[in-house]
């Protein structure tokens, strides 16, 4: 029997895939332990009476809650939320008030199967949910719709501190209840309700922090973090509060060496003329810090067992701050009456891809990049819950957020005099290293650097600002079942939800020009020092006051005026009513329990864009800055099933049918275009977004097959089928109607009149195609094995996917191909294992998540999204601690712990691996603790 390639990537068994397959074993040996053979009890103790029942299970209860701590409490808790949901979900939980089991909430997230994480700045950032971009999946805290401080949808989770919250749920398959969902998933925040603990808790951390690469560029290597939680209730538990504070200060350091130019023929002397190099190459080394407090807080009121009102805050502010000193060098060009470049010794290998060589003439940049960015985030919501004594349940909620971006990025360049002779550099392009740059000249000294605009210009700078504001309510009703109807839906849901959003961006930007000083050094008073660059080959090269230099020696009048700029500035309104009908079933079929949902989610969306255009047709050709604005109103239907049964050995087996949605990037949806006319044919042209998207769309299938033991291990495998009805990517348009554009069009002597239709490059709705995928997963403390073995456990998922879907991306043609490319965010393998031992107090785990190749979406110089590929990634973290149980430290935890332990880097390359583009290092981040709970 033959087997497709596809199927056998899909399908490929590897370390974590087989340890869950191990662990399925294991588990039914557990089982069959668990399932010994027991004396038969009388027929009188064989079912106790009601009141015996109630006894044991407060009992066990309470047993649970004086001997499941640490590590286990957690597991188990997110065990509980994934067989007790009636979707299918993935869970984390909190190990304690105020410990979630990673220092980043990215980080506990993307250990879930079927998900990943992409890193930024050494942390991961975003998620992808089952191998679909983080624009696919929706996040909620506590059930609302979040905005975001990034130019799109997807949250940035780094954001949100682990302190601050009770527990993470993702939904795999939606409800027609669930508001707000993806396409791939939704991802539901949850912060503690103090009514559900039964007495006041405080709880206490700090931890100091190390990076592996030190200081350097007058920025330190440490950093902190501490937190603070309180709940208490009062009068008589009908008032319960929550809040909790959390401050982090976390170093960013960085090596990297990136060729930072397509790869391509070029031609240049010495060079073959089919040999794929690149124009430029960089290294760089990045110093600072960043800065994050946020606060929680919770009032909960619950006068009688009719009324339970919840009023919930979060609020965050992240500032970042950094430097990167670099060495950069184009290989094509030196400046005007030079030399010309030329290469000797040029290294090639089988794929005429460059390895190397020896290159003359080169005239250098040493440049200071600086950026700062100021985030905040504020979310609140009221929730009211009034039951009725007739089974009747009403449920109010008011909601609004807001998140703001500003940004100041700037840059100075500087270089060696012109009288100084020019460079020879040796070069050696890696790829599964520091690719290595040797310089002939000493770049040291910043008395002999200087502030000039001989390439490139002296310096360029942006201040880009984002605001998101969204406003919701929703009123759900319900209502109990009577007659035929109840023999299968226990009740029913009716509701409507209302969501009003508005996104706004700006992007100034500008040269940043020499003073009337001219050209000159920088003062010594604005040195750092010096910032070493020998994991490049390099020496050191200075590091300085990028900011302070341009206030004393440049001038930065940053606009938004210049034609190229204009369509940067936009606003996107969406205004989304959803009504929806649910159905909760509760039911016996083909002799077994089954529950779950089936109902139907309609949908509303109003969006519009407003933005502007620069028309160098108007004024006699000397042009004008010209409004314009655009929208579309569509409905969706979207349908949804939840189906879980209950067999015997505690085992469940779901099945779901939902169509699902994603709204399209919120920068795409920009009204904002370049447009212009060919003064030599007269055919107009233009590119920008198009505010008259509809959504992704998809049909999706999911199965699920999951073995529990009570609430202290499972097993399950899954499957999933997504048919894409439609995927938005870039498409030009021919032919495309630009009469309204042209109708004023006044040509210049000598040139012909203006066509009314040309090219307009967009993102347009197009076809989909099939993603499908297979997770494994299980989690399994030894003791159920053997007694032995008590202490010990282990988690493990494996999940693969694969997809037909092909797209093509012109804006990212050089590093992906001109060709159709897979889907960005898309891996087909993703591994994850945590092996732990907790007994006595004492804790040690260590944790592994993994992920092969795939498309990653990066910000470029121009602030807009970049596709790359990235090389897969195996990050482990590792963490031993010891809690005090008894005496005066009782309460006491003391932990120390490890990221990124193997110190991965983070590659990137282009179409093929022997093409490298970016090689960048973080570091590892070591942390020393203690927490205190009382």
């Amino acid at each position: 029997m033959k087997t497709s390639h596809a199927s056998r990537e899909l399908f490929r068994v590897q370390p974590v895939a087989a340890g869950c397959m191990l662990l399925a074993l294991m588990a039914g040996a557990a089982q069959a332990q668990v399932q010994a053979p027991a004396p038969a009890p009388s027929a009188a103790a064989a079912t106790p009476a009601p009141r015996e029942a109630e006894q044991k299970a407060a009992a066990d209860k309470t047993l649970d809650t004086v001997t499941v701590t640490g590590i286990r409490r957690g597991i188990e808790a997110a065990i509980s939320v994934k067989k007790n949901s009636d979707s299918i979900v993935e869970a984390v939980s909190a190990e304690d008030i105020g410990k979630l089991p990673d220092v980043s909430i990215a980080e506990s997230i993307a250990r879930l199967p079927g998900v990943s994480a992409q890193r930024a700045a050494g942390r991961a950032q975003v998620i992808s949910v089952r191998g679909l971009s983080p624009d696919f999946a929706t996040t909620l805290l506590n059930g609302r719709e979040l905005v975001s401080t990034g130019d799109n949808r997807s949250v940035e989770f780094d954001q949100y501190p682990s302190e601050l919250l009770s527990g993470v749920t993702i939904y795999k398959t939606p409800d027609a209840g669930l508001i707000g969902q993806g396409l791939s998933g939704t991802i539901d925040m949850l912060t503690v309700r103090p009514l559900d603990f039964g007495s006041r808790v405080v709880s206490l951390n700090a931890r100091g922090q190390r990076n592996s690469l030190g200081g350097a560029g007058g920025k330190s290597g440490n950093g902190n973090r501490v937190s603070a939680s309180y709940i208490d209730q009062f009068a008589n538990r009908t008032i319960g509060v929550s809040i909790g504070f959390a401050h982090q200060e976390t170093p960013v350091q960085e090596e990297q060496v990136g060729l930072y130019e397509p790869w391509k023929t070029l031609g240049t002397s010495g060079l073959p003329a089919n040999l794929y190099t690149s124009e430029g190459i960089k290294a760089l080394r990045r110093t600072g810090r960043t800065e994050r407090d946020g606060v929680m807080a919770t009032v909960e009121f619950r006068p009688n067992t009719m009324w339970t009102s919840v009023v919930d805050g979060f609020w965050s502010r992240a500032k970042q701050e950094d430097t990167a000193n670099q060495f950069e060098m184009s290989m094509t060009w030196n400046g005007n009456g030079r030399p010309p470049i030329a290469w000797s010794g040029v290294g090639v290998n089988g794929n005429n891809s460059q390895t190397g060589g020896s290159v003359t003439n080169i005239y250098p940049l040493i440049r200071g990049m600086y950026n700062k960015r100021d985030d905040k985030i504020v979310a609140a919501g009221w929730n009211n819950k009034l039951r009725f004594e007739s089974g009747v349940q009403l449920t109010a909620d008011v909601n609004y957020s807001r998140a703001t971006r500003n940004e100041v990025i700037l840059e100075n360049n500087t270089q060696l005099a012109t009288s100084v002779p020019l460079d020879t550099v040796n070069l050696a392009f890696k790829s599964g290293d520091f690719s290595q740059i040797k310089a002939g000249l000493n770049y040291a000294d910043p008395s002999q650097l200087f502030l000039q605009d001989t390439i490139y210009g002296s310096g360029y700078g942006k201040t880009p600002s984002v605001k998101d504001d969204l406003t919701g309510f929703k009123l759900v009703a319900k209502l109990p079942t009577s007659g035929m109807v109840s023999n299968w839906f226990s009740d029913v849901d009716v509701g409507l939800n209302y969501a009003d959003r508005s996104k706004k961006k700006r992007q100034p930007e500008g040269n940043i020009n020499l003073g009337p000083q001219g050209v000159t050094a920088i003062g010594s008073d604005l040195q750092y020092g010096l910032v070493d660059l020998g994991f490049a080959g390099l020496g050191s090269i200075p590091a300085w006051n990028v900011p302070a230099a341009v206030a004393r020696y440049m001038s930065f009048l940053p606009t938004e005026s210049l034609s190229y700029l204009i369509p940067k500035a936009w606003q996107v309104k969406e205004k989304a009513t959803t009504a929806f009908l649910k159905g909760n079933i509760d039911a016996t079929t083909f002799g077994l329990p089954m529950r779950g949902n089936i109902g139907l989610q309609v949908i509303r969306t109003d969006q519009s864009s407003q933005s502007n255009y620069f028309d160098g047709t108007a004024n006699g050709g000397q042009g004008a800055v010209k409004p314009i604005e655009g929208g579309k109103t569509y409905t969706d239907y979207l349908p949804a099933m939840n189906l879980a049964w209950t067999l015997p050995g505690d085992q469940t087996v779901r099945f779901a049918l939902a169509k699902q949605m994603a709204r399209p990037r919120v920068e795409q949806l920009n009204a904002g275009i370049e447009f212009g006319v060919n003064s030599s044919t007269g055919e107009p042209g233009a590119s920008g977004g198009n505010p008259a998207l509809k959504p992704w769309r998809a049909n999706a299938v999911d199965l699920s097959w999951e073995k529990y033991f009570g609430s202290k291990a499972y097993v399950a495998a899954a499957a999933y089928y997504k048919d894409l009805r439609s995927y938005i990517y870039k498409q030009t348009v021919d032919n495309y109607d630009f009469s309204s554009f042209v109708a004023g069009y006044v040509p210049q002597p000598g040139q012909p009149d203006a066509q009314l239709t040309g090219n307009f490059t967009a993102p347009y709705n197009g076809e989909g195609g099939k993603l499908k995928g297979l997770e494994l997963s299980a989690s399994l403390p030894f003791n159920l094995i053997s007694k032995s073995l008590n202490g010990f456990g282990l988690t493990a998922s494996a999940s693969f996917n694969s997809s037909s879907i092909r797209i093509v991306d012109p804006d990212s043609a050089n590093s992906v191909g001109s060709g159709p490319i897979a889907l960005p965010g898309l891996s087909k393998r993703v591994y994850n294992l945590t092996a732990y031992y907790e007994i006595d107090g004492f804790e040690f785990r260590i944790s592994q998540r993994k992920r092969s190749d795939f498309i990653g979406e990066i910000g470029n110089f121009n602030g807009a999204r970049s596709l790359r590929y990235v090389v897969g990634e195996s990050i482990v973290d590792a963490q031993i601690g010891y809690n005090f149980t008894d005496g005066p430290l009782k309460g006491l935890g003391l932990l120390a712990q490890v990221n990124n332990l193997t110190d991965e880097a983070y590659r990137t390359y282009a179409i093929t691996k022997d093409r490298p583009l970016e090689y960048v290092k973080w570091g590892r981040t070591f942390l020393v603790g203690a927490n205190y709970k009382f």
